[in-house]
């Protein structure tokens, strides 16, 4: 790591210079003549599952970028035909006009006719394709050395009624984060939100100001809009850049259609409702498309009501947490603060000025309204506000996608923008309706430039190398308002208005064909760069003096990936991976000072500069000092291992992969000790209210004692993933999968303070039929869980996960919040506020609940363990004629109460859901 004085922009703005001159050079070659290299050729017959031809079935290759190459319709007797293709591998796509359809990767060499037939069938339930796992490749996933899980749309329009994140339950080592009804994220390998990349057709949408434990801008991204996700499993760095140290989500927009002539319009409404939250929504797909233009517009809308979770109650509600009583007594069976509504749109063109060469230009905009914080309300804290204001999104790009150019067999160069708004209304003390009203508005504006070329070489080499930079801007403000006064003064935000970030690096890969047919390696090499600066005259003075203070940090790393698979014959193949992995840190781990979406309230280190600051042994009120000093903190860096074994054959499909992840330098929060004397000394805007003998601090918008972000220990995750597939016989099939994770501090081999925690043992049996030539299928799906007993003290003090409270939080809790809401009244003496005041409920005393909830302990979590859990799921789907299509779906049939970790929300209760989707 070099930390240096001022910012160094010269290498950043170097890389964006060298970008430019490239993406010139490409765009001078788009009308110049080329020497033309020997061409590929592609053809077959489409015929469906009784084998009888299809005609007028579309077809169309795409590159990994997802541009049309070519299109074509099938003949009279199913047969189609490519012709003068540039070699390379595509993906072949059939689809005709009744919704059937097929994907399959091909690889066209020069010179050489390639011969694919292909079976268009309903809405697949699995997919085999990747378009990310290498860049600028398609391929099959079983042919990979690393794992790569694919879901496609039919499993998407299943499953993400309520936001993208649901679409992720039910794979193999993946979890779901639902931290509020709004917001929700994946788990790849045991880690979540910052320690995974997220990329929109190839473009980055990981942000520098990504909060560490929450992902709060994912579920902007409207499911509707996309044909499908790929999940990369473990470090992707040397491809992707940094963060994804525990994998990089992929998702791909729907493209739109081009045609071999004449003009095409094509359209799809799909409207559902969700019982558990009294939800519904709809969304529509526009398409339309000529030789030479195409464009798909997607429009969406949903509107989530509140929700019955699993036996109506809500597990760590406020008066459950604090007075161990269930949630319906005091507000029935639906969990307030958990409505929302939600808009989102898109819009994609492509023009084709002259064969091998393309334009892309595509933009989303996403936007929720009314969200809230539950679990820093009613369902944790027991504050009176904690509100998610006009959370939006507006994301784009413009890419150009040539073949044949310049002596490259293909080009690619992609000019990026995103801009994620939120605001948040908070306001602390576990209810006290005199608390400061603080309000945050924070504006990240992204910028991105990429570019890449592939070339094929002899020796069954395609090498392809580039760079990319992007640009992260932060506008913020804050402000504190008296609740009674209503007087509002200026507050510290929690990321420093003006901070920047820069992220750019160079990179190349080789993927070889050692052995035609039996044995692929790969290997990828990037040299990333990425600096921070804020500085103090860029925000706002409060009280008269400076709450920021000047900072810039520059780190850089060299990261890569080697990986082989060997078709070891009769459908066995034994494949490996290893990666390096970093993460620099971000605007949020730098700069953060303020409540966090976890409700702690963090510190970076520049805030307690001369302070002697030192690090806590834990991340809850029990720590004590280290002796290590608070210091700025630095990159985290990873290296994985993984091996797998998978088995192919017409009737079954298996994978069992093991991994094991090192993580160095992790980047955590513990708690913050300071010398005895901090009580009214300030943390930016916020005054010390208390501190505990060990020096521990607390401050009035959070119940945890304060906490500092540094690299604290090194941690190691290892694991088993592993799913399995069978034909039973033509109308039955058995799948399933099953995940297992452990993870340890390396100097204590206990549980680590990872943000977000680890996800328990986990697996899923589904079993399906659906007669052949049928348009109907029906499916059983268990799902299930082990309980999770390896919680560290950030997760058992975390709200969302153990729940930890203290005596002073009951009381708290007992003379604020519950108090306001009416949940206590007056004892004998008449007066509210005195010792005698009584819970309604149940006439207990302050002293009685804390006494009966805590026994003679100072603190106890109320989930010193996850619990596990099970649920029974029934789901079915009919097509009837070739335009309309229903599904029902009962999920949790035995009305389980659940949650996964790190959730600020338990899952639906028993769910219908019913989807209706028309095509024209």
């Amino acid at each position: 790591m070099n930390q240096v004085n001022q910012a160094d922009t010269k290498p950043f703005l170097a890389c964006l210079l060298f970008l430019a001159w490239l993406l010139g050079g490409a765009c001078a070659t788009t009308l110049a003549k080329t020497p033309v290299p020997e061409s590929a050729t592609l053809t077959g017959y489409v015929r469906n599952v009784n084998g009888t031809p299809v005609a007028q079935a579309r077809l169309t290759l795409l590159t990994a970028r997802q541009t049309v190459a070519a299109t074509t319709v099938s003949a009279a007797d199913g047969r189609y035909l490519f012709d003068d293709v540039t070699p390379g591998t595509y993906e072949l796509v059939a689809a005709t006009s009744d919704g059937l359809g097929v994907r399959l990767a091909v690889s066209l060499a020069a010179g050489i006719t390639t011969v694919r037939d292909l079976t268009v069938l309903p809405t697949p339930v699995a997919e085999t394709v990747t378009v990310t796992a290498d860049v600028g490749l398609v391929q099959d996933k079983d042919e990979l050395g690393q794992t790569v899980t694919v879901i496609p749309a039919g499993r998407l329009q299943e499953r993400a009624t309520q936001g993208l994140a649901q679409a992720f339950a039910e794979e193999a080592g993946l979890s779901v984060q639902q931290t509020s009804a709004t917001l929700g994220g994946v788990f790849v390998r045991g880690l979540v939100a910052s320690r995974v990349s997220v990329f929109v057709d190839g473009v980055r949408y990981t942000t520098g100001a990504q909060r560490g434990g929450i992902s709060t801008f994912f579920n902007l991204l409207e499911p509707g809009s996309l044909r499908g996700v790929e999940v990369l499993h473990g470090p992707h760095g040397a491809q992707y850049g940094s963060d994804s140290l525990g994998g990089s989500v992929q998702l791909l927009t729907a493209t739109a259609p081009l045609t071999t002539g004449g003009f095409v319009f094509q359209g799809e409404s799909t409207f559902f409702g969700i019982s558990a939250t009294s939800g519904f929504g709809h969304a529509t797909r526009l398409s339309f498309g000529t030789p030479r233009f195409g464009g798909v517009v997607n429009l969406a809308g949903r509107r989530i009501n509140t929700l019955r979770a699993g036996g109506g109650v809500d597990s760590r509600a406020a008066v459950t947490r604090f007075f161990d009583l269930p949630s319906n007594r005091f507000y029935g069976a639906r969990q307030p603060d958990t409505a929302f509504t939600e808009y989102a749109g898109s819009l994609k063109a492509v023009a084709t000025p002259r064969a091998g060469h393309q334009f892309v230009v595509h933009y989303q905009r996403g936007q929720q309204d009314g969200g809230q914080r539950s679990d820093q309300l009613l369902g944790g804290d027991g504050n009176l506000l904690a509100k998610l204001g006009n959370l939006m999104l507006d994301f784009g790009y413009l890419r150009y996608d040539g073949q044949r150019v310049g002596g490259l067999d293909s080009v690619t160069v992609t000019g990026s923008f995103n801009i994620q708004r939120e605001e948040r209304i908070n306001q602390g003390g576990q209810g006290n309706p005199q608390a400061l009203i603080n309000a945050q508005y924070e504006r990240t504006r992204a910028v991105g430039l990429s570019l890449f070329g592939a070339k094929t070489l002899p020796g069954r080499h395609t090498v392809l190398g580039g760079a990319d930079a992007y640009r992260d801007v932060m506008r913020a403000r804050a402000f504190d308002a008296h609740p009674v006064t209503g007087i509002a003064t200026a507050a510290r935000p929690r990321v420093p208005n003006g901070a920047y970030f820069n992220n750019y690096g160079f990179f190349v890969q080789d993927v070889w064909e050692a052995v035609p047919n039996r044995l692929r390696l790969a290997a990828s090499l990037r040299y990333g760069v990425a600096s921070y600066r804020a500085r103090a005259r860029d925000n706002a003075l409060v009280g008269g003096r400076a709450v920021v203070e000047d900072d810039s940090v520059r780190t850089a790393a060299w990261t890569f990936r080697f990986s082989g698979a060997w078709q070891l014959g009769r459908g066995w193949v034994l494949a490996g991976n290893v990666a390096r992995g970093f993460r620099p840190p971000n605007m949020t781990d730098l700069g953060s000072l303020g409540l966090q979406g976890n409700g702690v309230f963090e510190i970076a280190a520049p805030a307690v500069a001369g302070r002697q600051a030192f690090i806590g042994t834990t991340a809850d009120a029990s720590a004590v000092s280290t002796g290590l000093p608070v210091r700025q903190v630095i990159p985290e860096s990873s290296l994985s291992y993984e091996g797998s074994l998978r088995y192919r054959n017409g009737r079954m499909d298996a994978d069992l992969t093991g991994f094991v992840t090192n993580i160095n330098d992790l980047l955590t929060t513990q708690t913050l000790i300071l010398p005895p004397g901090a009580v009214g000394t300030r943390l930016g805007t916020e005054i010390i209210t208390a501190q505990l003998p060990t020096g521990a601090v607390f401050v009035a918008p959070a119940t945890s004692p304060v906490r500092v972000r540094a690299n604290f220990t090194d941690a190691r995750i290892y694991g088993v993933e592993s799913s399995l597939g069978v034909r039973l016989t033509a109308s039955w099939s058995l799948g399933g999968n099953f995940t297992w994770l452990h993870a340890e501090d390396r100097a204590t081999g206990r549980p680590p303070d990872v943000e977000g925690g680890t996800p328990p043992p986990q697996g899923l049996l589904r079993l399906r039929y659906q007669p052949p030539g049928r348009t109907w299928w029906v499916e059983g799906v268990v799902a299930a869980a082990h309980r999770q007993t390896r919680l560290s003290s950030l997760n058992l003090d975390d709200r969302r996960i153990g729940a930890a409270r203290t005596r002073t939080q009951i009381q708290n809790f007992f003379r604020r919040g519950a108090t306001v809401r009416g949940f206590v009244e007056a004892g004998p003496d008449g007066r509210l506020g005195t010792a005698d005041d009584r819970l309604r409920l149940t006439g207990e005393t302050l002293a009685q609940i804390q006494a009966r909830v805590l026994g003679t302990a100072a603190s106890a979590p109320l989930f010193p363990r996850l619990p596990g859990w099970a649920t029974l799921n029934l789901r079915g789907g009919y097509r009837f004629g070739e335009r309309h299509d229903l599904l029902i779906a009962f999920d949790n049939l035995l009305d389980q109460n659940y949650r996964t970790i790190s959730s600020g929300i338990d899952a639906p209760g028993r769910n219908l859901t019913v989807r209706y989707t028309i095509r024209f």
